[in-house]
């Protein structure tokens, strides 16, 4: 409640939304992050439904259902521009520029026309969501123009937005058709949420270096008004997660790899199936490891769990098949009958599943190019026996690499290293992998997907009082703003 009484409201955006059924399959990102917040914190969380309609609807009508004290709203997508918004400009030009791989920028003039229209659609349907004293948390990639649009539509109320990816250096982001409109556009938010602080560095050297804007202390100052842009690394609720991987052992699919090791070390890799995740390094690193030092032969394999996606896009559909050609070849020059070096998943499973997967392998591989965070680091981690803990091999490019310090921490470039990581892993005293793992489990307590949500809407509330402060009291509607931090302590729907 704010100090009038009335029930407060606080709607989280995204292109994907997650219904937290207990066998829906989900590997970590941005679904997974966002459930408990919604299912604590009685806010809307409004995405796609994975539909495209025809345009004869006057209006976006959004199909809601409840989601713990929270609910979901998910709407059909204008069909005209779908595939410009998604196949297109979001993941053909956004996701490539933003993980540093301009080569694979393959973009038209009217995707970005599409992405914005999606934009503008999602703006307009947002607003029946709107009420007094209603604050906005825009998810992602998908959405950077999201909170322009809603400003055009005469939004005042609080707008935040967090970005899930890394956020490249200038250079690399010249590189998008658009580029100076959409960033410009980002300045309408008023908090931009970055998961490290280089990404968010990037970002104030792009708006000070490229758009000329005056930069201070983390504030942008533009047409828009002040944006304030912070770092806010994501994290999971490891408790919980921890209580998923102790209850699944007994799980028909978790038993059944468990007695079909014959006393072998497993090693695990969970991943969508994205150029960004270095799965092609990975695999090779394993076949390293296999030639060079033979004694691992039959006792280490690799487990990689790699759910297919954006199948549609050219990159996507060529590294699917390289990836299983090389699965094939490995398998083909090192396995016996008896023995299979990589068993290769192209499907997807639930958290408890996954939970229960991750503490069977005594190693979890988390090697991506260049990642945002990547949560399925720490829910490996929070996924371990106590008594006796696994050990991580995790790449210094993921944002989870600044927090996870006592992991075995890789370049994903060298295959080499990554060979001799996933060595010492195998042969790693316990005494010493407990210590690495206590050190990552204290991090992963203190730093909650629940202490991020509240500090996030702790600093909206704040950089939304300093902008009514900074401007014209005549032209600021009189609107008290500390209801934001109850919005995650827990509130009732409207």
């Amino acid at each position: 409640m704010n100090r009038r009484g009335r029930p407060v409201k606080l709607v989280v955006v995204s292109n994907r939304v997650a219904r937290g059924k207990p066998n829906e399959p989900m590997t970590g990102g941005l679904a997974a992050a966002l459930l408990p917040v919604v299912e604590h914190s009685g806010a809307i969380w409004v995405g796609s439904s994975g539909r495209v309609r025809d345009g004869h609807q006057k209006e976006p009508f959004a199909e809601i259902e409840a989601l713990g004290s929270g609910a979901i709203a998910t709407l059909d997508l204008p069909a005209a521009h779908y595939g410009g918004y998604y196949e297109g400009f979001a993941n053909s030009a956004l996701w490539p520029a933003l993980h540093s791989r301009s080569d694979l920028i393959r973009v038209s003039r009217d995707d970005y026309v599409s992405y914005r229209e999606v934009n503008a659609f999602m703006a307009r349907a947002l607003m029946r969501f709107r009420k007094p004293e209603t604050a906005f948390w825009v998810q992602d990639y998908h959405f950077l123009a999201l909170g322009a649009e809603l400003r055009d539509l005469g939004v005042d109320d609080p707008i935040g937005f967090f970005l899930h990816t890394p956020w490249p250096v200038a250079a690399v982001m010249q590189g998008v058709p658009n580029h100076r409109e959409l960033i410009t556009a980002m300045l309408a938010y008023d908090l931009l949420g970055f998961q490290t602080d280089e990404d968010c560095q990037n970002f104030l050297g792009y708006a000070g270096g490229e758009l000329g804007l005056v930069v201070e202390d983390g504030v942008v100052l533009s047409q828009h008004g002040r944006t304030r842009c912070e770092v806010f690394p994501i994290g999971i609720d490891a408790e919980k997660f921890a209580a998923y991987a102790a209850k699944s052992v007994s799980h028909p699919d978790v038993s059944r790899l468990r007695r079909s090791l014959n006393g072998e070390r497993l090693a695990i890799g969970v991943d969508r199936l994205d150029y960004s995740k270095g799965l092609v390094n990975r695999i090779s690193a394993f076949d390293r490891l296999w030639t060079d030092q033979p004694q691992f032969a039959r006792s280490i394999s690799l487990l990689q769990i790699a759910n297919p996606s954006r199948g549609a896009i050219e990159a996507y559909g060529n590294l699917q098949n390289e990836v299983a050609r090389l699965v094939t070849d490995v398998n083909g020059r090192h396995g016996e009958v008896d023995w299979t070096p990589i068993r290769y998943l192209n499907k997807g499973f639930s958290q408890a599943v996954l939970a229960g997967l991750y503490r069977t392998a005594q190693i979890g591989v988390v090697t991506p190019l260049h990642d945002g965070m990547n949560l399925v680091a720490k829910e490996y981690v929070a996924a371990q026996n106590p008594a006796d803990p696994g050990v991580l091999v995790l790449s210094k490019f993921a944002g989870a690499a600044n927090e996870l310090e006592t992991a075995l921490l890789v370049n994903p470039h060298d295959i080499d290293g990554m060979a001799r990581a996933i060595a010492v892993a195998a042969a790693m005293p316990l005494t010493e992998r407990k210590i690495r793992w206590d050190a990552m489990m204290k991090t992963l307590r203190g730093h909650t997907i629940q202490q991020w949500s509240s500090d996030f809407v702790a600093e909206l509330e704040k950089c939304r009082t300093e902008k009514v402060a900074a401007a014209p009291l005549a032209s600021q509607p009189p609107q008290a703003l500390r209801w934001l931090k109850s919005a995650i302590s827990g509130v009732r729907l409207i």
